[in-house]
């Protein structure tokens, strides 16, 4: 397949986006999505892009979403047999024809350990990203060199994952795919995201952050640094960002007016104990002897 170049790519994918069910059918359309789909996962074309004169550092690029749009519109759903790797029985499974399931050779540079890890078409990972199982990587996203995806983990639709970040058991990073213009969850290079931890909304997690077993992570969520003694919030500009070499824990914090004081109850905090340091980085030396 040909490659095409972002301003090639973005008239004719705006065009057809605009044709609304009329694209369905058309061979040019289809083939404008496939160029994107192509792109994507060779990491070429991404949702959002670091942009240092953006004030969060990140720039989303909202044809490249509807794009994505596109290929759900032009597809038709249809049954696909996943090959086992070990030769036993094919996996079966139901969805858009655009957007079936990746493969890989050795020459990627891609470990997916076998037992029902999946990659969707139009994902980028890059060399040496290792995927136990079972994970799952969704339509979009980008995953940089040398990422960990641990068990149960999910890179949602359009979900921006650096370099040597490591993603533990069962971590969601939540996706997003409308409104178009919103901005994924990114999380930036050397991040550890611990186990059963949550991060939606299109925050932002900057590089060396560690954000310990259970942590929460959404717009509507204030994280409090105890460090800088200050509270972290999103506006209505900006998405909820973590500070780089922040370490966030879950913690709570007591209601102090009505029922719920007199009842003594408290509320999820996320709460930055600290920030990185040398005992901090001993504990995640881990991260080179997995890979």
């Amino acid at each position: 397949m040909t490659h095409a170049s972002p301003h090639v790519l973005e008239p004719k994918i705006e065009h057809w986006f605009a044709q609304g069910a009329a694209a369905i059918g058309e061979n040019d359309a289809i083939y404008t999505f496939e160029l994107l789909r192509e792109a994507l996962e060779l990491g070429r074309l991404r949702s959002a892009e670091p942009d240092a004169t953006a004030p969060t550092g990140w720039r989303v690029n909202p044809w490249v979403k509807r794009g994505i749009l596109l290929g759900f519109r032009l597809g038709a759903l249809t049954q696909m047999d996943g090959e086992h790797p070990l030769g036993q029985a094919a996996l079966s499974f139901v969805d858009k024809a655009t957007y079936p399931v990746r493969r890989f050779i050795p020459d990627d540079g891609i470990r997916i350990v076998p037992g029902g890890s999946s990659v969707r078409a139009g994902a980028h990972l890059a060399k040496g990203t290792v995927m136990m199982p079972p994970a799952y990587v969704n339509v979009g996203a980008f995953v940089d060199e040398g990422t960990m995806i641990d068990s149960h983990a999910l890179v949602g639709s359009c979900a921006q994952i650096g370099k040597r970040v490591h993603l533990s058991a069962a971590a969601q990073i939540g996706g997003v795919l409308e409104p178009v213009n919103a901005s994924p969850v990114i999380i930036e290079d050397d991040a550890l995201v611990g186990g059963n931890t949550g991060v939606y909304e299109g925050t932002i997690v900057r590089s060396r952050a560690v954000l310990a077993a259970g942590v929460i992570l959404t717009r509507g969520t204030p994280v409090y640094d105890l460090p800088n003694n200050t509270v972290l919030k999103a506006t209505a500009d900006a998405p909820l960002i973590i500070p780089s070499g922040a370490v966030v824990v879950a913690g709570s914090r007591a209601i102090t007016h009505g029922p719920g004081k007199d009842l003594g109850l408290s509320v999820y905090t996320p709460i930055i104990v600290k920030y990185r340091d040398e005992k901090t980085e001993l504990s995640t030396t881990l991260e080179d002897l997995l890979r």
